[in-house]
C-alpha cells in the first residue's frame, strides 16, 4: 500500500522537537507500507530527502513560531497550494494520512477525495479552532463560524479519524458522531530515553548541584504556561531553598521568560538551547521531576503532550500544573505531583517533604517508566495505525489497554 503521509511540521529526532510522525512513518515503512511525506521548510526551494526509507518531501515553506496571525496564515495556506501541485505530480497513492495541526492540511484530503478520489484520514493533535479561539488569536465570529464549519467537513469527509487523548477523542465523535475514532496517544520512545543516574561530571558541565532539581523541557510559547515554573522558582529564592530549575526550549515567549527571571534575579533558573532528543535526555537525567504545564484553558485538558511522554520514558517524576488527561494519569498511578496555581503552597510543602525521601521521588519515576513501558511504547502506536489504516491486518490494537486510554 502506497501512503502519502501530510505533516506540515516534520522533524526527526536528531532535529528535535515532535518526532511523532517521524516514528509512525518509519514504523510503516518497516511494516511494508510505502510511505511518502510532504513537509515543509525553511530552504530556497524544492528539495527531496530519504530518511529511514521514507521519502520526504521538503516545500519552501517557512513557519516560525513568532509568526503573527496574518503570516501564519499565509504559511498554512502556501503549503496547501504547494502540496495539491506536487500530489498532482506523484504516483497515486491509496491513502493520504494527514495530520494537524493545523487544520488547514484538512483541506488537502477533502481536495483529494473530490479531485482524485483518494480516500484521507485525518489524525487530530490539537483541537482547532477551539484551541486559538480559546487563546484569543481567533476573535471574527464571521471567522469563527467558517473554521468550525471547515472542521465538521473535514472530520466527516475522512474514512476515519485519530485521536491524541481520550479528551479530544469525545470531541470528535460529538462533530462527526458517524465516524470511527480511534484512538492513538503519543507515545514513548524506550529507546532514545531512559533512566539515567546524575552523573558527577555532567552536573558539573552544567553547574549544577545534586539538590532538588525540575526540569522543563518543551516549546517557549503562549500556550506552556511555564511563568508558573518561574513562579515556583522564586519560592525557592524567598525560602532559601537550594532547587534548581531547568528551561530547554525554544519559542515566542522565550525572551519574555529570560527577561522575567533576570529580572528576579533568579539564579536557580538555567535556561539551555533547544537540542537533538538525546540532549532532551541528558537534560532530564539531571532533573528528579519533569514539569509539564499548559495554560488553563478548557481546550488544552484534553492535549497529549510529547514531553510528558519523553518524561516518562526518562523515569522522571511529573510536575503538572493543569487538570486533564494527564493530570488524571500522574494521580491515578502516582507518577508525581500535581502544582495547581490555587494550590502551589500545598505543591511546595510536598516538594519540601520529597527532597528528605529521594526514595519516594525514585518510586514515582519508576512507575512513570513501568507506564510508559506498558501503555505508552512506540511499538504499540505503530499496531494501532496500522490496523486504522487496514482493520483486516494482523496488527491489532491492544488487548487488555482500554481502560489506560479512557483514563
Amino acid at each position: 500500500m502506497k501512503i502519502i503521509y501530510i505533516h506540515q511540521y516534520f522533524r526527526t529526532p536528531a532535529e528535535g522537537g515532535a518526532v511523532r510522525s517521524y516514528n509512525l512513518a518509519k514504523g510503516l515503512v518497516e511494516a511494508g507500507y510505502e510511505v511518502e511525506m510532504i513537509t515543509g521548510g525553511a530552504q530556497i526551494g524544492y528539495d527531496q530527502r530519504w530518511i529511514d526509507g521514507i521519502k520526504v518531501h521538503y516545500l519552501p515553506v517557512k513557519y516560525d513560531q513568532n509568526f503573527g496571525f496574518t503570516k501564519r496564515v499565509f504559511s498554512f495556506l502556501s503549503y496547501v497550494r504547494q502540496a495539491k501541485k506536487l500530489i498532482k505530480k506523484l504516483p497515486r497513492p491509496d491513502l493520504l494520512y494527514i495530520t494537524s495541526t493545523p487544520l488547514t492540511t484538512g483541506l488537502l484530503g477533502l481536495w483529494g477525495k473530490k479531485a482524485l478520489a483518494i480516500p484521507y484520514i485525518f489524525e487530530v493533535r490539537d483541537l482547532w479552532p477551539q484551541a486559538p479561539i480559546e487563546v484569543g488569536a481567533i476573535k471574527n465570529p464571521l471567522l469563527k463560524r467558517s473554521l468550525i464549519s471547515l472542521e465538521k467537513r473535514i472530520y466527516q469527509q475522512a474514512l476515519s479519524l485519530v485521536a491524541l487523548s481520550p479528551g479530544i477523542a469525545d470531541h470528535l465523535r460529538k462533530v462527526a458522531p458517524k465516524q470511527q475514532v480511534n484512538l492513538i496517544p503519543n507515545f514513548s520512545d524506550l529507546e532514545r530515553f531512559y533512566p539515567l543516574e546524575k552523573e558527577a561530571k555532567l552536573l558539573q558541565e552544567y553547574k549544577l548541584t545534586d539538590n532538588l532539581t525540575i526540569a522543563y523541557t518543551g516549546a517557549l510559547g503562549q500556550v506552556n504556561a511555564v511563568n508558573e515554573l518561574l513562579n515556583l522558582a522564586d519560592m525557592a529564592m524567598a525560602k532559601c531553598k537550594n532547587w534548581q530549575f531547568l528551561i530547554m526550549g525554544t519559542g515566542s515567549l522565550e525572551a519574555q521568560l529570560k527577561d522575567y527571571a533576570s529580572q528576579k534575579s533568579l539564579l536557580n533558573v538555567r535556561f539551555i538551547p533547544f537540542g537533538s532528543k538525546e540532549k532532551v535526555n541528558e537534560v532530564l537525567s539531571l532533573a528528579d521531576f519533569a514539569w509539564i504545564s499548559f495554560a488553563h484553558l478548557p481546550v488544552l485538558k484534553t492535549n497529549s503532550p510529547n514531553k510528558f511522554f519523553d518524561a516518562i520514558a526518562a523515569g522522571k517524576a511529573i510536575l503538572v500544573n493543569h487538570k486533564g488527561w494527564v493530570f488524571d494519569l500522574v494521580k491515578a498511578h502516582q507518577l508525581g505531583l500535581s502544582c495547581l496555581p490555587s494550590k502551589i503552597d500545598l505543591a511546595f510543602a510536598k516538594l519540601e517533604d520529597l527532597e528528605n525521601y529521594p526514595d519516594k521521588m525514585g518510586k514515582m519515576g519508576n512507575n512513570a517508566r513501568k507506564l510508559a513501558e506498558q501503555y505508552f511504547n512506540k511499538e504499540l502506536a505503530i499496531s494501532r495505525l496500522i490496523h486504522t489504516i487496514d482493520p483486516k491486518s494482523s496488527s491489532q490494537n491492544s488487548t487488555g489497554k482500554k481502560d489506560i486510554l479512557t483514563a
